[in-house]
Parts: C-alpha cells; sequence; structure tokens
C-alpha cells in the first residue's frame, strides 16, 4: 500500500508554480493575482481562505482578500464580483462556499466570469470540461488528477465508480475520469444514495472515488484487494479523546480498508491540500491566458 500524499504533491505543484512566476517576475511579464471574497465568519470558510491565501504569499502570485458582512445584499456582492471581472489585473476570483441563505450561489457562480472562473463552477466551464475543450476544471477533481499523474497510478481500462454526484465533486470527476486523456480512459459508474448493489458495484472498482460526506462510509468489505481508494470527504466528528474535543474523518474507514489498497489517500493530507494547488494552477493558466510566456 503506497499512500497519495497531496501535502507533499502540493508543495511540488506550488514549488514549480514558483519558478515560473520569478521567471515572469524577471522578464517583467503579468504576474498571477487571486481575488477571494469571503462573505460572513464561517469557521471553516476563514480557514479555507487564509490557506489560499498563504499559497498565494507562497508562490509569488498576488492576493486580494475581500470580507463582507453575512447580511450582505445580494446585489452588493453580484456587484463587487462584477468590478473583480473588470478588473484586468484580476486573473481569478472565487467566492468562498457556503453562502448565506438569502443568496443564491447559483447567481454568484453565473456571474463570476468564466474566464476568471477558477473554481470551475460557472457552466461555461463544466460545458467546456463535457465536450472536451480547453476550461477551468473544478479544482478539487483536478487536484485529484494532479495526484494520481505524480504517483503514475494507471487509470486506462480501469473500471473507476465514483460515490457521490455533487457538482463540486461527483459528476465532474466522473467526467474526468472518463476523457481520452490521462488521467483517464476509465470505464466510469457512478454511485448515490439510490443506487441499489452499492456494495457489488464498488467491489468492481479499480478506483473508487469517496465523495459523499458521510464519515468511515466506505468499509473493507466494500472494497477488493489491489483497489486505488480517493478519499474527498472532511467531516468533524466528536472525539472527547481529542484536545479539540473532535476528530477529522473522511469517507473511508481508513485503519480497515488501507491494508487491501494498492494506493490511498489519507484525511486530512490527502485530496484536501491538492484543492489549493489545483486552484492555484487554474490561477497561473488564467494569466497566461492574457500575457503568455
Amino acid at each position: 500500500m503506497q499512500m497519495l500524499d497531496g501535502k507533499l504533491v502540493s508543495q511540488a505543484v506550488k514549488d514549480d508554480l514558483k519558478e515560473k512566476v520569478a521567471t515572469r517576475a524577471a522578464a517583467g511579464k503579468k504576474l498571477p493575482h487571486l481575488a477571494a471574497i469571503l462573505v460572513g465568519n464561517n469557521g471553516a470558510s476563514e480557514t479555507y481562505v487564509a490557506s489560499k491565501v498563504k499559497s498565494c504569499a507562497e508562490t509569488g502570485f498576488g492576493s486580494t482578500l475581500i470580507r463582507l458582512d453575512s447580511d450582505v445584499p445580494e446585489e452588493e456582492l453580484l456587484m463587487k464580483i462584477k468590478e473583480l471581472n473588470d478588473d484586468f489585473n484580476i486573473d481569478g476570483i472565487l467566492v468562498q462556499l457556503p453562502l448565506p441563505k438569502h443568496i443564491s450561489e447559483q447567481k454568484v457562480i453565473e456571474t463570476i466570469a468564466a474566464s476568471k472562473d477558477v473554481d470551475g463552477f460557472h457552466p461555461e466551464s463544466v460545458g467546456r470540461m463535457v465536450q472536451g475543450l480547453p476550461a477551468f476544471f473544478p479544482a478539487t477533481p483536478y487536484g485529484i488528477l494532479l495526484l494520481l499523474e505524480h504517483y503514475k497510478v494507471e487509470t486506462k481500462g480501469k473500471h473507476a465508480v465514483v460515490i457521490g454526484r455533487s457538482n463540486i465533486v461527483g459528476r465532474p470527476i466522473s467526467i474526468l475520469l472518463n476523457r481520452n486523456d490521462y488521467p483517464g480512459n476509465c470505464t466510469v459508474t457512478v454511485c448515490h444514495s439510490h443506487t441499489p448493489n452499492l456494495k457489488e458495484i464498488c467491489l468492481q472498482g479499480d478506483i473508487i472515488v469517496a465523495a459523499l460526506g458521510r464519515p468511515e462510509f466506505l468499509k473493507a468489505d466494500m472494497v477488493k484487494e489491489g483497489a486505488v481508494v480517493i478519499d474527498v470527504g472532511i467531516t468533524r466528528v466528536a472525539d472527547p479523546s481529542k484536545k479539540s474535543g473532535f476528530a477529522i474523518k473522511g469517507d473511508v474507514d481508513f485503519n480497515q480498508v488501507a491494508p487491501k489498497c494498492s494506493f490511498i489517500t489519507p484525511v486530512p493530507g490527502g485530496v484536501g491540500p491538492m484543492t489549493i494547488a489545483a486552484l492555484m494552477m487554474n490561477t497561473f493558466k488564467s494569466c497566461l491566458a492574457k500575457d503568455p510566456d
């Protein structure tokens, strides 16, 4: 069993970007700039945005953090996004989700210019991805591809089972693993809450992507020997033995499943860091589109 170390690969991606940004700076070219909008003071969102801003600093990207109160009117948020759309200096825009209930996430996603949609959620980005055209891939699925690529995990001709069908992870990773490229060329089965005989389907999976948000859902008796298991889940579970009072659990029963795997991602330290690395890659690509090397 080999661990797919997201911390290691994420750092390698950022180190490579840092070199490329330094080269661009020496040549007097435009440097990547990411703008993040944080609405309210959700603790998890604060942590995620702080990690993204820190990664920008590490790689030489510019970054702008815009904080808005949780009761900000929807129209005010949309106007702020439009200002960033029109700002040539900004290459990537992300609005940290979730948003307060009075704000439509779909409106927000569709207001971000597709050319700056580094989260890869805009309908145009998704449509281009489905058609195999150049596009910004959603950050978490893109991070999974980068992880598989780094460890040279064979995907061609494999049966990939994706548990979960969200627009953020499940649906896009099923499309990307099916594309005629590497990583890709898998036969993909997408499972969800209404899938009968889920265990039997999982046992056929050479690659399993668990992205349903239920801690330790995937058990050892659902995984065949030698499978590659990608755990996208991250849930806080009460644990009195911990100083913090909680433990972080993935969607995979790691201790029981890991011995059966050829490759597996840990939680934390697997897919999570790769999501940020992928976001940085998308922002760099957006900058290159404006000012090529």
